[in-house]
Formats: structure tokens, sequence, C-alpha cells
């Protein structure tokens, strides 16, 4: 190991009464070996040297003498932070935590709607992927779905003896509340999935990353035209089901149940109003956007690789039933409670 130069000038004439020549004062070998001279002048230029080799950030506190100074009080102070303060309330906390970060990410996304340029090509292309996927199975299920409803309904009503209400009651439970469940879930298990997906393949190949270095901002490229493309597929597809439903719903009644075409109309032009189908519009426009807020978080979000990636996509898929159901529950009261029944 060479010998260290002692940097004050005044521990140079040390070595001078055992004989060395004055003209050399950097060979204090057997000064440093007996630990007489040089001993309190050795640790000074060691601690420098030994401290970024040994401590370094990655590489763990170093058991030298050298490593004991600045850094190991802070990383052990770290690591036990996390392993006795914060681990108990991590879980406690996650929930909340995600959910801020996905309050976040809508609030983001609702801004950058706004800014330009507006991708138009890519909102086309997933408004044309997201319909295509969710159109038909939307179509198969509104009409049995319409089907169930008007049958329970018709059957409630004729034991009460008001099987002429038993129209405007179905048309009611699928404008209000069948249609946009029914839209919102289809959109979150096959758009949503596969939004999820595809942001969550491009997160872990790095190329999200490589956009944020190139100056390109992810939301607004690529998060921003797909929950577009959400709400207003929704949207449209929420009239479709709504149609639909009813048409499934006065076959099954008038052909099944023997019901009368003049009462089923009647009683729905009696019980309805306008408000019904602009609630409906509403749910549909947030639940499409709450699906795609959701996918996008959890795409941009995976842990694990692509194994994390399929998590994600599931995740998803059940973050955005839950929120779906709790979000109709809340605006169904707040819609029963501003506006009035018609004839009331």
């Amino acid at each position: 190991m060479t010998p260290a130069r002692p940097r004050d000038p005044a521990a140079a004439p040390g070595p001078a009464p055992e004989g060395r020549p004055s003209g050399r004062p950097s060979t204090p070998a057997p000064a440093r070996a007996g630990g007489q001279a040089d001993a309190p002048a050795s640790p000074k230029p060691a601690a420098p040297a030994s401290t970024p080799h040994r401590s370094g950030p990655g590489n763990g506190p170093g058991p030298g003498p050298g490593s004991g100074g600045a850094q190991q009080p802070s990383a052990e102070r770290r690591s036990g932070a996390r392993a006795d303060g914060y681990r108990p309330p991590a879980r406690v906390l996650a929930p909340l935590r995600e959910s801020g970060r996905l309050f976040a990410l809508a609030v983001t996304v609702a801004r950058d709607m706004f800014r330009r340029p507006f991708q138009l090509r890519e909102f086309i292309e997933q408004f044309w992927f997201v319909a295509s996927v969710t159109i038909l199975p939307a179509a198969l299920v509104s009409i049995p779905f319409g089907a169930v409803i008007a049958l329970q309904v018709g059957s409630l009503t004729q034991q009460l003896g008001a099987q002429s209400f038993t129209g405007g009651a179905s048309v009611l439970a699928v404008i209000q509340q069948a249609s946009p469940l029914i839209v919102a879930l289809l959109i979150a298990g096959a758009g949503g999935s596969a939004i999820c997906a595809d942001l969550g393949s491009r997160k872990i190949r790095e190329e999200l990353d490589a956009m944020e270095v190139m100056g390109v901002s992810p939301i607004q490229r690529l998060v921003v035209p797909r929950v577009l493309a959400t709400m207003l597929v929704a949207v449209l597809l929420n009239g479709m089901v709504s149609v639909v439903g009813t048409l499934g719903g006065y076959f099954f009644n008038v052909i099944m149940q023997d019901g009368t075409p003049g009462a089923y109309l009647a009683s729905f032009s009696a019980l309805a109003q306008l408000p019904d189908l602009w609630i409906s519009e509403i749910k549909a426009l947030i639940f499409g956007f709450l699906a795609g807020i959701v996918a996008a978080h959890r795409g941009l979000n995976p842990r694990g690789g692509p194994k994390g990636v399929g998590d994600a996509v599931n995740q998803s898929v059940v973050i955005t039933f839950l929120l779906l159901f709790f979000v109709n529950m809340v605006l169904t009261a707040i819609y029963l409670q501003i506006v009035p029944a018609k004839g009331a």
C-alpha cells in the first residue's frame, strides 16, 4: 500500500531525529510501522480515499473506518424507517395513496384535453378500436337484459294488479340503470383491458420514458385520446343499448306475457320524462371516463415485468367495476333528490 504524503508541512520535521535527510519528507514507512510520529496524521488522508468507494449509492454502507461518517447513519436511518415506521401503515395507506394517484391522473387528463396539439389521428384509431370490440357484445347483451327486466317487472305488476304500468317501469329501469352499466362494463372489460395492456407493454419496454426524454408528454400523446375515445363510445353505445333493450322488453312483454302494446307505450309516456334520458347519457359519459382513467392508470404503473402487465389488466377491470357501481349509486341518489318524479 503506497504511503500517503502528509498534508501538513509542520509534520515533515517528524522523522528528522531518526537520521533521514530532510529533503525526502514523504517516506514515513518506519514511523508508520512504529506508530509514534505519523499515527495522528495517517487517518486524515485515508478517510477521504475510502469513503466514496465503500459507501457509494447503491453499494450499501461499508464496514471500513471511512464509511461510518455521514453516509452510514443516513442509510441506516432510511432502512430503519422503512422497516419499522412505514411498513405497518403502508397496508392501510396504500389504497389511499393509489386513489390519490388515480385522482391526480384524472385531473391531468382533464387539463390536457384542452391543450394543443390534439392527437386527432390517435383519437380516431382508438375510437374505432373501442367501438369495434364493444358494439356487437353490447347489442347482444342488451336484448336479454331488457327481456329479463320486462319479464320480472311484468310478473310483479300482474301480482299487484298494475299490469298497465309494466312498460313505463321496465323502460325506465333499462334507460336509467341498465344501459349505462352495460356499456361501461363492456368498455372496461373489452376496451379498457386492451388500453391497459397496450400502455403497460409500452411502459416495460421503456417507450414512455423515451418519450419523456424527448420532451413528449405520454399523458397528452397516448392517454388523452384513449380516454376521449372511451367517453364518446360510451355515450353513443348508451343510446343504442337503450333502444335495443326497450325493443327487447316490448317484444317479450307483448308476446310472452300477453301485454297490450298501447298500454305499454302509454305507461312509458306517462312515467318517463326527458331528464331520464339526460341522466342516462351523463352516467355513460362519466362511466366511460372512469373506465379510461383506471385502465390508463394501471397501464402506466405495472409491477414485475410482463407478468405485472397481466396483473394490472385484471386489477383495472375489477377496480373499474367497483367504481362504476359506487358512482352509479351516488348519481342515482342525487338525481332522485334533484329531479322530481313526473306528475308529482
